[in-house]
């Protein structure tokens, strides 16, 4: 029996089980759940004969090292920065890894001890990163063979909420880590190439500089994630003059959401010391000019010298800042900490919410003579709270790709991209069983 360790069982990990479960006769599998929620783990699991549930500490070296040891392959759908942990566990015990995650710095260190052991650690095997790599490269390479000059590129995702569950002004639900929504764009300035310029945005004017698409699915706004020029020569797009990656919200947000930046509630480099006793008024107070006991929106607008517009005045007033009279209750938390749980108020998903992931890629090319602009869009929609289609989009390519690995399907080792036709071209064909297809429009651009 081929036995997987799955490390982590939160938002993202309802389909990839059942997935795992639904093939693990088939597959002869046996899998392990490992986590620090017991119950959320048997839920998820529903006693399946083919699964074992292990209550997880996973700072704890040993105790992961001991769970690896036992395995064939492990997935790890811990928080970025436990990643390293695992991998040096696998390493040690010479199992294969892998992750939906951007791969860090010191994964790729490990790249040369990874193909010493004929192993595969493979990264960014998820939605956003992971989905938009393999569809891409798949319409950019049929192009090339087409004969295609590729001249822009543009890539676009966003995990949002369906229409039938949008019953918030902010037409936003968290459906996954919510702590990684609230952080957005922080850290180093989106850059990435625009008519033949490297151009800069730095998170204080991240959310002030989107861009309209105008899709299937509906009308959105994108901004520009962190670092897109470190996609483009693995694309093999060094030539051409715009190249941009970003994400995807529903018109209106990032206006409003600025808002919060510029007050400063979305900063997680400092602790507010008396934290655990404030109201969520008495945090907005801490940075807001004026007295306590004017208007909320009129001291937004002094503190940030602008008028607000009714649809930002909506959806701040929607957020209760003044109506929660009990404690946040945090101790030692930062600002990003306590907007959180703030958030979490409004934007959790219910039961039978469902939600939306929508990916665009805009390519432009030049074919014959003639410039044409291909659009191909992907939208899922998702069950429920637990089935969603985060979690389908992220889920499925990594149980895919697990099983492609254990059945010897992928002949490179080492820290892995899924930017190879012999990962992607399978993993997008099965997906598609799956209800996760790309559609495509075309259209002349006239000089």
């Amino acid at each position: 029996m081929r036995r997987i360790l799955l490390l982590g069982a939160g938002k993202s990990s309802g389909y990839l089980i059942r997935f795992l479960l639904d093939k693990s006769v088939s597959e002869n599998l046996f899998i392990t759940v490992a986590g620090l929620d017991v119950k959320e783990m048997q839920a998820k699991t529903q006693h399946h004969p083919r699964t074992v549930v292990e209550l997880l500490d996973v700072n704890h070296k040993e105790s992961v090292s001991l769970l690896v040891q036992q395995c064939d392959l492990v997935i790890s759908l811990l928080p970025p920065h436990l990643h390293l942990l695992a991998a040096e566990c696998c390493l040690l015990h010479q199992k294969h890894f892998l992750t939906a995650s951007y791969v860090s710095t010191d994964l790729k260190k490990l790249h040369e001890q990874v193909v010493k052991n004929q192993l595969i650690f493979l990264n960014e095997m998820g939605l956003d990163p992971g989905i938009d790599h393999m569809s891409a490269l798949r319409l950019l390479n049929r192009l090339k063979k087409q004969g295609a000059k590729t001249l822009g590129f543009k890539s676009y995702c966003g995990g949002l909420i369906a229409p039938e569950s949008d019953t918030n002004a902010w037409h936003y639900k968290f459906t996954w880590n919510p702590r990684n929504v609230v952080l957005a764009g922080q850290g180093s300035p989106a850059q990435f190439l625009q008519d033949g310029q490297i151009k800069y945005i730095p998170y204080a004017q991240l959310f002030k500089r989107t861009e309209t698409f105008v899709l299937q699915s509906g009308n959105f706004e994108g901004y520009a994630n962190r670092d897109s020029l470190a996609y483009q020569k693995l694309y093999g797009l060094e030539n051409v003059d715009t190249f941009i990656r970003g994400t995807l919200r529903y018109q209106g947000f990032c206006s409003a959401w600025d808002i919060l930046v510029q007050l400063g509630l979305t900063d997680n480099s400092s602790i507010i010391e008396d934290s655990e006793q404030l109201t969520a008024i008495d945090f907005i107070n801490r940075f807001l000019l004026g007295n306590p006991n004017e208007n909320i929106i009129e001291r937004i607008e002094k503190t940030l010298d602008k008028k607000l517009s009714v649809d930002q005045i909506q959806k701040i007033n929607e957020l209760e800042f003044t109506e929660n009279t009990q404690a946040l209750g945090i101790p030692q938390a930062t600002a990003a900490v306590m907007l959180e749980k703030i958030l979490l108020k409004h934007w959790a998903l219910a039961a039978n919410d469902k939600d939306l992931v929508v990916m665009c890629h805009e390519i432009t090319y030049q074919l014959n003579q003639e410039i044409k602009t291909i659009q191909s869009e992907l939208q899922v929609v998702g069950e429920d709270q637990t089935y969603t289609a985060m979690a389908k989009t992220v889920g499925l390519p990594l149980g895919i790709a697990a099983l492609l690995i254990l059945n010897e399907k992928i002949k490179n080792y080492g820290v892995l991209l899924p930017l190879n036709a012999s990962i992607y071209e399978p993993v997008l064909q099965e997906l598609e069983q799956y209800g996760i297809r790309f559609t495509e429009s075309e259209k002349s651009v006239k000089d």
